[in-house]
């Protein structure tokens, strides 16, 4: 069998995508093993918007402390129902309140997925808002 450059670009495009949903999904199945907590570390369900162009879709996190004010929010999003991406964000937190925790954090998805974007929400431990800003686009995080 004969594969093109743009066939074996696509096999390891496939591949690699692959790679980075098998990792979320063990983290969600850790992440579900253990007891919600009273802060915003945990699993993580809902959806995306585009302010853009309206595209939206399905949105699961695991969110881990990573310190006293750093989490890491690990995102597998939805694209047209059966396109599915998965990254990691790195984000600085301050607690606001009793129970609500603010963070902004950033993040570099390549050319391909848009350069890098900007995160900035709030958090308790019962629901999760997020905007997000590229230079392509821009829309809002929903989860409980």
């Amino acid at each position: 069998m004969h594969f093109s450059t743009a066939s074996a670009f696509w096999v390891m495009l496939l591949a690699a995508a692959t790679a980075g949903c098998s990792t979320f999904n063990s983290d969600w199945k850790k992440a579900g093993a253990t007891p919600p907590g009273d802060d915003i570390t945990g699993r993580w369900e809902g959806s995306w918007l585009s302010g853009k162009n309206g595209h939206h879709g399905r949105l699961r996190c695991v969110v881990t402390r990573l310190g006293d004010d750093r989490y890491r929010a690990h995102y597998q999003a939805t694209y047209w129902k059966i396109f599915r991406i998965s990254y990691s964000v790195d984000m600085q937190a301050r607690q606001e309140s009793s129970n609500t925790c603010k963070f902004q954090g950033e993040t570099n998805l390549g050319w391909w997925g848009g350069g890098v974007y900007h995160y900035d929400g709030d958090a308790t431990p019962t629901n999760f808002f997020s905007t997000y800003k590229s230079k392509y686009d821009h829309g809002t995080f929903q989860m409980t």
